[in-house]
């Protein structure tokens, strides 16, 4: 049975490696369609990639997080491949990656760069730093069945379940971290495979800034942290409430157990109203979580639907 496997490069500025990286993709997959999404390139990116042989369209909405949404709207197929467009993911283990998909083993297959050559390839520490941070952060707080490995590689193979199901609300590169936390959330089946890494040739620059981006991404999985698990999120806010005020609390009543007068009233108001806090925080934390395990119901009942529709497609 043949299968339709769809190639997605989101590309910006990226007409000297381009050319390259849909001929290493073509080899390896050649029944694949190769689509090139030029998001308002200012070289000749899009007609590099059309004399390719890719199809060639266009996200004029700046950010990588605009083009995947788009792309993940506009194409149908069986495994979606996605690759970056600078030639830094060698294109050896893509058969792998989509088989895994095709064989229903796998809803993401990530391509993991850091358990083998990105260290040592990527000339930029604070990159490093910045993976290594966001790769404990999402392992220390939802605790997933397998350690995820590598958060922010753009190297990814997807079922269309997971494609037509996915709420993309990232505009920029925090998107690959949507995608993980998104998948551990909702019990995707995930599988990393290490891939090799490879920096970018002399003259290619990287779209990625390590502080605005880095700091987007930590907030992303915060946000996302407040969202999907409201009530650890809020639990944590209160508990850290409850002791400041039991700080603020405990010298009050000591006085006025020893003197049956209350010295510090301020600080007895303060210790009040922390406590008030703290109760406002749980209920909150009671309430979005309900909220929560419902959205993830009515999430199942919709994925049920789609996957009926894409049976009978």
């Amino acid at each position: 049975m043949q299968h339709n496997i769809a190639i997605l490069i989101p590309c910006y500025n990226e007409k000297l490696t381009i050319q390259k990286v849909i001929h290493d993709y073509r080899k390896v997959l050649p029944e694949a369609d190769i689509y090139v999404y030029d998001n308002n390139s200012t070289d000749n990116t899009a007609e590099i990639a059309y004399h390719g042989g890719a199809i060639v369209r266009h996200e004029y909405r700046q950010g990588k997080g605009n083009v995947i949404r788009t792309m993940f709207r506009d194409i149908e197929a069986d495994c979606y491949l996605m690759i970056d467009g600078d030639d830094t993911y060698p294109a050896e283990n893509a058969r792998e990656m989509c088989q895994l998909v095709l064989d229903g083993k796998a809803d993401m297959v990530i391509g993991d760069r850091l358990s083998s050559t990105y260290f040592t390839e990527n000339k930029r520490p604070f990159h490093n730093f910045g993976n290594d941070i966001v790769r404990k952060a999402i392992n220390k707080l939802w605790h997933p069945k397998e350690p995820i490995l590598d958060v922010m590689t753009g190297y990814r193979a997807f079922s269309p379940l997971f494609v037509k199901t996915f709420p993309i609300l990232s505009q920029g590169f925090e998107i690959e971290t949507e995608m993980t936390i998104h998948a551990l959330d909702k019990n995707f089946m995930l599988k990393s495979i290490p891939v090799q890494y490879r920096d970018r040739p002399e003259g290619s620059e990287s779209k990625l800034n390590t502080y605005s981006d880095g700091l987007k991404v930590l907030l992303t999985i915060f946000n996302l942290y407040r969202d999907y698990k409201p009530m650890h999120f809020f639990g944590w806010v209160a508990g850290i409430l409850f002791i400041l005020s039991l700080l603020l609390f405990v010298p009050v009543f000591i006085d006025y157990v020893d003197t049956g007068l209350v010295p510090r009233f301020p600080t007895f108001i303060a210790s009040a109203v922390l406590m008030v806090m703290t109760l406002l925080s749980l209920s909150s934390g009671l309430i979005l979580d309900t909220n929560a395990k419902n959205s993830r119901k009515n999430f199942e009942i919709q994925m049920n639907i789609i996957r009926m529709m894409l049976k009978h497609e």
